[in-house]
């Protein structure tokens, strides 16, 4: 039994990258569906799409700059033993702006950036460089 779904979904591709390979299945859910678009939006994954045949999963499919991993750190920020907020003037600026963090607002789930463009703080999911 997994107690945390999506730190299980950032370690598969932590694992798949730094073992080079061409991409991970994890399962379904639309939380985790929303975090991997975003990561394939932002440029740190080639693509995601959605699988249907047997269990449903989602296929993310890795990418690599001169055999270098796109994603060099995906750390977990909010965990289920110790959630972590942040208003809209205190969310993460990771690694000199040239990061992102997941944060899942009331809007939905997106970068630190574009909440800070909208003004809205929440739970600070994960940050990725």
């Amino acid at each position: 039994m997994n107690t945390d779904p999506i730190s299980d979904m950032l370690t598969r591709i932590r694992n798949g990258s730094t073992a080079r390979k061409a991409e991970v299945l994890v399962p379904y859910s639309r939380v985790k569906l929303a975090i991997a678009g975003l990561l394939a939006e932002e440029g740190y994954v080639a693509s995601v799409e959605k699988q249907n045949e047997g269990l449903e999963g989602i296929k993310i499919t890795l990418k690599y700059e001169n055999r270098e991993p796109a994603i060099q750190s995906i750390k977990r920020v909010s965990k289920p033993g110790q959630r972590t907020y942040a208003g809209y003037a205190e969310l993460p600026i990771v690694l000199s702006d040239h990061g992102i963090a997941i944060v899942s607002t009331s809007q939905g789930i997106m970068t630190n950036k574009q909440a800070r463009k909208r003004k809205l703080g929440g739970e600070v999911i994960c940050e990725v460089f």
